[in-house]
């Protein structure tokens, strides 16, 4: 994360303004937040499934940036007010758009990831 008052930063939001391209890549920046997307848009869409289906991440992280796709828009969080807590996820309209192109970079990725 950028220091707000750096030029580096003013450089980023104003190509962010002027640049469709930018602005997705700004919001979709950060460890994990593809990840979690994938994991909503194929289906598994409660804290518990999530945080066993994706290595390596904390509850810290998982917690943040489940909160950050819910406030940028790509997320919805329903919240069944029941004890024990039962929340789940869904992609919101704009992470229903957001969709396909999460499918066509893993077919890209795919195709040009190195051989292990």
């Amino acid at each position: 994360m950028r220091k707000i008052q750096s030029t580096n930063y003013e450089h980023q939001e104003a190509l962010a303004v002027d640049c469709g391209l930018t602005y997705a890549m700004l919001l979709l920046s950060g460890r994990w937040k593809i990840n979690i997307l994938w994991m909503i848009k194929n289906g598994v869409n409660r804290y518990g499934l999530l945080k066993s289906k994706i290595a390596g991440i904390s509850e810290k992280m998982l917690t943040e940036r489940l909160k950050e796709l819910e406030n940028i828009g790509l997320i919805n969080r329903l919240d069944f007010q029941t004890i024990p807590p039962h929340v789940e996820y869904s992609l919101s309209e704009a992470g229903l758009l957001l969709s396909p192109i999460l499918e066509a970079l893993t077919e890209w990725g795919d195709q040009v990831r190195p051989i292990r």
